[in-house]
């Protein structure tokens, strides 16, 4: 029963070491390398909230100014680190196989200060809310998945006001882009710096640009794209839209295939496959529609497809499973790394924050592979379970009683100021 719960947690704990010293290496000052070290392993720890005040007392530090410095002001790219993010996913997550997944979360805010924000739809929300919006592109292989780097989408009543984007430290050369143009650039980048990729899947947001589709066929990246159901598509019987070809198909058209394994067993969909010679451009290729019919529903989903070379619809069918991907990592970011806890209005802050929850949970989607056997009768450890175990038997601090008291002070001395101030203002204008 022992070796069932063994865990390989020093090497784990050499995992860690190896991100954190290429990540220290982009800071100058030796204050700024522990503290990132330390925020990293706070985000990670199991703090009921997570800002730079929880994160500063997990620390053990004698109040939050470190880590806000750490995060607003002091000296380092986080492009940089993200660079330093993708090379460590590529040597230990990277497959010629990968797939590179986009998508946009949104997160909710009250006011109209913090950066990006402005009444608009939200997918977490499921309706218009005001909100901020970021564009993220995840990395998908054989191995594991994760985040991998992020675009914070400025709308036009951002990008158009210079009072605000002054305000909010929002750096000249950032214009306007819609979020499939961020996405193009995300996975540029990503395939310039050497990522192993083969595919590229995202949500009807990014399959309706052709813009995005011809940028990836150019780069030789197949994709498997959701369209609407008014996509149209030249076929043999003339353009038409993707429910109407739906529609036309016989019963023979379809075959059973899983789109992947789930918590509740096998993703079981009927699928149709349509080649669309007609549609060939000068990058070649196969293009094609996919679509999907729900078993119980008989809900439609629709796919725009190409690839470089001819592939099997068990393929296909591979690549838009594993779009969900990216679902599973926002989940695990949000609710155990802090993604949406964030208390920075201003463009520098924020991308840093969400810089090191990006690197907290490439960590854990690597660490994950550590251990390559499991034991019958256990599933596979997950980020999730990965990252309770990591905190509990490697970075837990050894608490002392004058910590505990010392924060209890300091925050109650902070809300004693911040109540007077309060107090001070109001009787400049009550009587």
């Amino acid at each position: 029963m022992a070796a069932a719960y063994r865990v390989d947690a020093q090497r784990w704990s050499e995992l860690f070491e190896t991100l954190m010293d290429t990540i220290e290496a982009r800071f100058a000052r030796p204050e700024s390398r522990r503290r990132v070290r330390d925020f990293v392993a706070g985000l990670l720890a199991p703090l009921p909230v997570k800002n730079c005040w929880t994160i500063a007392e997990h620390a053990g530090d004698g109040g939050p100014g470190g880590m806000q410095d750490l995060i607003g002001r002091a000296g380092w790219d986080d492009a940089a680190v993200r660079a330093d993010v993708r090379e460590f996913v590529t040597a230990r997550l990277g497959h010629p196989d990968g797939i590179l997944v986009v998508d946009e979360t949104g997160d909710l805010k009250k006011g109209v200060h913090t950066v990006g924000v402005q009444r608009q739809y939200s997918g977490t929300a499921g309706k218009i809310e005001n909100c901020q919006l970021a564009v993220h592109l995840s990395y998908a292989s054989p191995l594991g998945h994760t985040l991998l780097d992020v675009a914070l989408y400025l709308p036009k009543s951002w990008s158009e006001d210079p009072a605000r984007r002054a305000e909010a430290g929002v750096p000249d050369a950032v214009a306007f882009a819609t979020k499939p143009q961020l996405a193009r650039r995300l996975i540029e980048t990503a395939v310039a710096g050497g990522l192993p990729c083969r595919w590229v899947a995202g949500d009807e947001a990014y399959g309706g640009d052709p813009q995005l589709a011809a940028a990836l066929r150019s780069h030789r990246l197949g994709y498997v794209l959701a369209v609407a159901c008014s996509h149209r598509a030249p076929t043999g019987l003339g353009v038409q839209r993707a429910d109407q070809i739906a529609a036309g198909l016989p019963k023979q058209a379809w075959q059973r295939l899983s789109a992947g394994t789930g918590a509740k067993g096998f993703r079981y969909y009927d699928w149709a496959f349509i080649a669309l010679p007609l549609a060939a451009d000068a990058h070649r290729g196969h293009h094609s529609v996919l679509i999907r019919r729900n078993r119980t529903t008989g809900e439609l989903a629709f796919y725009r497809c190409w690839s470089p070379e001819p592939v099997a619809l068990q393929h296909l069918v591979a690549v838009a499973g594993r779009r969900w991907s990216i679902e599973e990592s926002f989940q695990a970011t949000k609710t155990g790394l802090g993604l949406d806890q964030h208390q920075h209005r201003r463009w520098r802050a924020w991308h840093r924050w969400t810089t090191l929850v990006i690197a907290a949970h490439a960590f854990l989607a690597a660490a994950t592979t550590v251990n390559t056997e499991t034991p019958d009768g256990l599933i596979a450890i997950t980020v999730n379970e990965l990252r309770r175990l990591f905190h509990a038997l490697v970075i837990d601090p050894v608490r002392r009683v004058a910590d505990v008291i010392a924060w209890s002070i300091y925050r109650r001395r902070h809300q004693d100021q911040a109540k007077a101030s309060h107090y001070a203002r109001q009787a400049l204008t009550e009587p």
